[in-house]
């Protein structure tokens, strides 16, 4: 099952104080603050990646898995995305608690073939 594109919005319409943006991945969404990934909304359900974060400020959310095989993330029930201010602390928490990503790589430019 793949989230709503309305789960999406809502979401994003939630965190819209924040600088954040989502991008589809395989029928789900990352969530992006800055440059940092914060969490995965997967079968219409918000998932915090874990950090340092104080656990009081996560209270209320439980573990579990983003998709099959990934490891425990905080899982926001739906009382917790209604409350904007809560979830809008919690993002903003969760990426200042991340490291900065790796810099890519600049890509090559592709060899031509010789005729």
């Amino acid at each position: 099952m793949s989230t709503s594109k309305e789960t999406a919005e809502f979401i994003e319409d939630q965190l819209g104080d924040l600088p954040i943006r989502t991008g589809r991945m395989f029928g789900e969404y990352a969530l992006y603050l800055g440059d940092k990934v914060v969490g995965f909304i997967c079968d219409d359900t918000l998932f915090i990646k874990p950090s340092d974060v104080d656990p009081a400020m996560l209270a209320g959310t439980f573990p579990g898995q983003a998709y099959p095989g990934s490891k425990d993330y905080h899982t926001v029930p739906g009382e917790l995305l209604e409350d904007r201010e809560w979830l809008q602390a919690a993002i903003s928490a969760t990426a200042d608690a991340l490291p900065m990503p790796a810099p890519k790589k600049p890509k090559q430019p592709k060899a031509k073939a010789n005729p």
